[in-house]
């Protein structure tokens, strides 16, 4: 069965940096697309990053120059480093995948911009 677990989350003050993992099992990752949302209190769920297996990216206007995805196949895990975080960066960010026609979600980590 398809699992996401995501880590790495937790409490940075405002401009320090975070990297978030997502480790993936149960699919065959190397020819899959991966994305990382976001969703903060009161507010939809947001795209942030999203690489396609050829390595290409695709980011939100809010965190295009601060945040970069990327992933390694052999590890089968996608990262999300993220620099100069903001108070509005305060969200769960969550991994997902499409894959066999359902999208797959992990169970997201925490992550609190906030001095």
């Amino acid at each position: 069965q398809v699992q996401l677990v995501e880590s790495g989350g937790g409490l940075v003050q405002p401009g320090g940096s975070l990297r978030l993992s997502c480790a993936a099992s149960g699919f065959t990752f190397s020819t899959s697309a991966m994305n990382w949302y976001r969703q903060a209190p009161g507010k939809e769920r947001e795209l942030v990053a999203r690489i396609t297996n050829a390595g290409n990216t695709n980011y939100a206007d809010s965190v295009k120059g601060r945040f970069t995805i990327s992933r390694d196949n052999a590890k089968k895990t996608v990262y999300l480093q993220m620099n100069s975080l903001k108070a509005e960066d305060t969200a769960v960010y969550v991994c997902n995948v499409y894959w066999g026609y359902t999208s797959y979600w992990g169970r997201g980590t925490q992550v609190t911009v906030s001095s």
